[in-house]
This record gives structure tokens, sequence and C-alpha cells, in this order.
């Protein structure tokens, strides 16, 4: 048994949420944070599985799969126990780690990114069991990662792939991450663009610049190429995207001398890109562009996910609905933002997302208002019931 019950309603969701947030779990460490979900999901009759993975080059990571009933439908809840570092300690009201509550308010780094999800949604799964009894024929699981906030390499990837050779692959599957932008029941997310990362290197020959015909300047290649690039928009975007964009993130040349010519210069970009692309036609696009100028060029490129949408049906509805029940305000299916390990779990299954308000998330003094803690709680007891409901 664990140190902290759900049995028989004696624990709450901010209780639950001050005990996860009091783990410093900062990517790649646990510090207890998988212990106590394991320990309270066991005591409600979850089995479960921990699953450390580590691949060279990364550090091991844990993780917990924990699932109830062997029946269908199978519905899964992804999260991640895993936070980011807490940046300058002096910028926070209080300490970031002990979970402090002021004028109804959660204080702490994961309150919103995701612990306070993952408090709400035990404590729903709680109640729902209990109020289903031996008439609970489906299936419940938790898919937890410590490995959101950093490389994602050892976490939800790997753990998918166990799921699947165990035969644990849900329905469908919702994710906590904090989607409203600033009030509760805001924003269903039911897609996500993908991400497409470059390096553009062009080499040049260092040299003086008084003796510039002595020396190869390789910035004028570099922004031709880079103009090249943000000519033309990629796309005006879909029904359900805005469109793609191209962002130059960084120009690079190692050069602070005023007389130098450098001998190289670098630039990195990303798009954002919509259901239109994918990373390989991406890539096409990209090449065909840097190819029509005539500089020589090297590009190195990485695609961190592609874009994905799970399109509006039943299982968004009856977000939906449970959201207008508890705050009386329909909220919008989008599929703005960055990435998320949905772009892992879209492999597998429907996966829509929904949690707490993102405002503070990442920053000094993340929190989460108590009210929007409880309301998030009950809105995840809802949607169970709807879902295994339409089954």
């Amino acid at each position: 048994m664990s140190d902290i019950s759900l049995e028989g309603g004696g624990l709450d969701a901010v209780r639950l949420a001050q005990a996860l947030i009091r783990c410093p779990s900062v990517t790649p460490r646990d510090e207890g944070a998988l212990d106590l979900v394991q320990a309270v999901l066991t005591d409600l009759g979850f089995d479960c599985t921990r699953l450390p993975f580590e691949s060279p080059g990364t550090a091991r990571v844990d993780n917990l799969f924990a699932r109830i009933g062997t029946g269908s439908p199978h519905i899964c809840f992804a999260g991640h126990t895993d936070v980011v570092p807490v940046g300058h300690p002096e910028r926070w009201q209080v300490d970031p780690f002990a979970a402090i509550i002021e004028d109804d308010v959660l204080m702490g780094r994961g309150a919103a990114d995701m612990k306070g999800a993952i408090a709400a949604f035990i404590c729903a799964a709680r109640d729902y069991l209990a109020e289903m009894g031996d008439g609970f024929s489906g299936s419940l699981s938790f898919l937890i990662t410590g490995d959101e906030e950093g490389p994602a390499i050892n976490g939800t990837v790997k753990v998918l792939e166990w799921m699947a050779g165990q035969g644990h692959i849900p329905d469908m599957c919702l994710v906590g991450e904090p989607t409203n932008p600033s009030h509760l029941g805001e924003m269903v997310k039911i897609g996500r663009r993908g991400s497409f990362n470059a390096r553009l290197l062009v080499q040049g020959q260092q040299g003086h610049v008084a003796y510039p015909h002595l020396a190869h300047n390789p910035i004028p290649g570099l922004i031709r190429l880079l103009d090249a690039l943000g000519a033309e928009r990629l796309d005006e975007g879909t029904p359900h995207f805005q469109p793609s964009n191209l962002e130059i993130t960084s120009i690079e040349v190692g050069n602070h001398a005023t007389n130098v010519i450098p001998g190289m210069a670098e630039a990195a970009f990303n798009i954002r890109f919509n259901d239109l692309h994918s990373g390989e036609s991406l890539e096409r696009w990209v090449r065909d562009r840097l190819d029509a100028v005539g500089v020589p060029y090297e590009l190195t490129i990485a695609i961190s996910g592609e874009a994905f949408l799970t399109p509006p049906g039943p299982f968004s509805e009856a977000i939906s609905q449970a959201i207008v029940a508890r705050l009386g305000c329909r909220p919008e299916l989008s599929t703005t933002g960055g990435t998320s390990d949905a772009r892992f779990i879209k492999n597998y299954c429907p996966v829509a997302e929904f949690g707490l308000v993102g405002a503070s998330m990442h920053k000094a003094n993340e929190c989460v208002s108590l009210s929007d803690l409880a309301a998030l709680g009950d809105i995840y007891g809802d949607i169970l019931r709807r879902l295994f409901a339409y089954a």
C-alpha cells in the first residue's frame, strides 16, 4: 500500500499534485515521482509495469505502464512526470518544489505541465471505477513517461513499442498536456503540426578583408540561399491547420574580428508544417529551392515530428461535451502549438489532448488554480463515462 492512499476518496487531486511536485523530477531524474504514481495506481487495482530504457549517448529513463481491465474499449491516459529545470530560483516567489498553496493557487514546477493533470486523471479514474464496481467491463490504462521534456528517445516511443508487443495498444488515448492558452475549457488539441529542423552550411575561404581576391566570403551565398527559402509561402493552411511557416533561428560565422573574412557561414531554420506536407516532401521542397540558387551548400535535417490530425468525431465530441457540461463553454478543436508525445501515439491509435491552462508552464512561478484542478478532474471523469458509454 502507498503512503498516500486514494481509497475511499481519502485523497484529492490537490494533495496528489502536491506530492508529485515535491519530487524534483527534472529530466532525466525521477526522484520518486513514478514510485508515487505506481503505488497509488497499485492501490486502485492497476497492474503496473516499470519500463526503464536507455540508448547510447542518452541517459537512462524510467517509465510506467499501468492497466486495469482486459475488455474493450481500452482507453489510455498519457502523460509525463518529468519537468523542465527551474531556471533562476531567485525569480520564484516560493520554493519551486515545495508545492505551496497561496490564495487558492498551487505553485511549483510541474503544476501545470503536467503533474496537476496526472493527479486529476488518477482521481477521476478512482471515482469512475468505484462508481462502476463490478460493472466495469472495459480497460483503462496509464502511459507515464519520464522523458517528455528531454530528448524523447527513451520514453513514450519505446513504451509504445513495448505495449504493441504485449497487446496493450489502446483504442484511443487522451494526453494531459496543458492545452488551454488562458482559461480552462478553451481548447482541445486534435492534431499537431510537424517540425522540420535544418542547418545550412556554406563553405568559404578565410582571408584578410583588404585582400578579398585571396579569400572567398561565404556570407553573401548564405544570404542568397536563405532569401530563396523565404521567397514564397509554403501554403495557405487547411481547414484544421494554420499555414506552414519557415523561421530562421540562427546565423553564425564564428568571427568577431573586423578585418577577417570568415571561412564558413551557417544558418539554422525550422519549419512548422501542416498536413499538406511530410518531412520527406519538405526536404525536396527545400533542396529544389536551394539547388536553383547555384551556391554550393551542405544541409543537415532532423524531423522531430510529422503533422497529424485526429478527425473530429465521437472521441473529440465526448471531450467537448464533458467540457460544456462542467464549464458551459465549447472548446476550440485546435492543432496549434508545439509538439508533444501525441506525435508518437498517433501512429498507434486516435489521440487527443486536453489539460490545464498553459500560461505559466516552463516559467518561474508555474501554477494552477485549485478550482481548475477540481474542474479538470470532473471533466476527466465525465469523459470516461461518455467514452465507455459510447462503446
